[in-house]
């Protein structure tokens, strides 16, 4: 059979996997597509850097990516560099031409997923990205194929594997944010420069391509409304256990009515919740559906082996596609629901006010809650004199609501300061 050629663009830490595994699985992956894969060229930043025992021939590494996408005998391109530029470039250049396109690109996804299915289409190419969200755990097939006949009405999830491990760490040992931090970036958990996952980036954009295939509709990364865990306390931790929950960094995507919310930010679980027992480095996601109920997604969500193995899984979906003569199913966007609005969202709140210990105080910021229409549900007070803290949790209400609350307790000279306000997520109002 001929060959199907695989263009590489990419040879780090997921790129290098992606090379070992097509080597030792050769003789199964042949099997399994139908014709034997193999490596057209690999494009790479510097051609005299070493790369141990990697099985490859030093001949077919190249800088010129662009070229090796053009190349007439490439049948399937691989993107595992990341970021916008110059990744978009060479993905539209190779689906325009037919080419069928893997990527675990994120990031350009969330930014532009639209450019690249506008391309695909054109071209009458694939485009498959299993590896951008959640590594190897099979969860974008089963949403775009799987759950294709059913309404998905909401997807929770954790998303992030480095912002998972410092809250775990930190509910564990009651360590601060930045000893959390410091102890994930020593394990290879956090990279040197850490914002893209403790500000909510890298969720937010796994965020947007989850909402984008669970309703049909395109959301991209600028539509999520996103918070990091860098304000995270291990007295926000410590208030947290004292209800019976964890704090969970979370990417939340819900149908509501005719529109679509799509937010990531820290919030509150119940340690009986499915999502909170997901502990160290790893991933999960709930899916709720109207007729399959409640799905979870669980298992490792980053690391070279594991996003190889996802990126491989497409290999194969693709590779098996093009010896049929066929192409998936094009981008489901037929819904196209406009984005509701974060104000517009409800939840529940934790909020911790450091306040003077006086009379009149607790009516006082009742009496704030109640002008805004957001009901309390309990009121926990500790400390007394300048260490008096009052700890309020609401009843689910919008979040523009408690935005104008807070904005008014911050004016009362009884308010020292607002300690923290979070969400609490996943715990029915009673």
């Amino acid at each position: 059979m001929k060959p199907v050629r695989v263009a590489l663009l990419g040879c780090g830490t997921v790129g290098s996997e992606v090379v070992r595994l097509l080597h030792e699985q050769a003789g199964d992956l042949t099997a399994r597509i139908g014709a034997p894969v193999e490596i057209a060229g690999i494009a790479v930043r510097r051609l005299g850097r070493d790369r141990g025992d990697l099985p490859v021939d030093p001949a077919l590494l190249t800088t010129d990516a662009l070229g090796l996408v053009k190349r007439d005998d490439v049948d399937v391109v691989v993107e595992v560099v990341g970021g916008i530029e110059p990744a978009r470039t060479w993905l539209v250049e190779a689906l325009k031409a037919g080419k069928s396109v893997v990527t675990a690109n994120k990031a350009l996804l969330a930014e532009d997923g639209g450019t690249l299915h506008d391309a695909a289409t054109e071209g009458g190419a694939d485009l498959y990205y299993e590896a951008s969200v959640a590594g190897a755990i099979p969860l974008l097939r089963p949403l775009r194929e799987s759950l294709h006949g059913d309404t998905i009405t909401r997807v929770t999830g954790i998303v992030n594997g480095t912002t998972n491990y410092i809250l775990s760490s930190m509910d564990a040992t009651g360590a601060s944010f930045s000893d959390a931090l410091e102890e994930a970036t020593a394990l290879g958990y956090a990279e040197a420069d850490p914002t893209a996952d403790v500000e909510g980036f890298d969720a937010a954009a796994k965020a947007a391509i989850l909402a984008s295939l669970a309703f049909h509709s395109r959301v991209s990364a600028a539509d999520v409304h996103r918070e990091g865990i860098t304000e995270v306390t291990a007295a926000d931790v410590a208030s947290a256990k004292a209800m019976g929950c964890t704090i969970k960094l979370l990417c939340i995507a819900a149908r509501i009515d005719d529109s679509v919310s799509v937010r990531v930010h820290p919030a509150m679980i119940p340690r009986t919740h499915p999502l909170a027992s997901v502990g160290d480095a790893f991933n999960a996601v709930f899916v709720e559906a109207a007729a399959a109920g409640q799905l979870m997604f669980y298992g490792r969500g980053a690391g070279g082996a594991p996003t190889a193995s996802a990126v491989l899984g497409d290999i194969v979906a693709v590779s098996r596609n093009r010896l049929a003569g066929v192409r998936a199913a094009s981008e489901s966007r037929y819904a196209d629901l406009p984005i509701r609005p974060m104000g517009e969202a409800v939840t529940r709140y934790h909020i911790s006010l450091d306040v003077a210990d006086r009379a009149g105080v607790l009516a006082a910021v009742a009496g704030v809650f109640a002008k805004h229409d957001v009901s309390i549900a309990t009121v926990r007070q500790s400390g007394r004199g300048d260490e008096a803290i009052l700890v309020i949790v609401t009843h689910a209400a919008p979040d523009a609501a408690l935005t104008a609350t807070v904005r008014e307790l911050q004016q009362l000279d009884i308010v020292r300061s607002i300690a923290s306000v979070l969400r609490v997520e996943g715990i029915e109002a009673t």
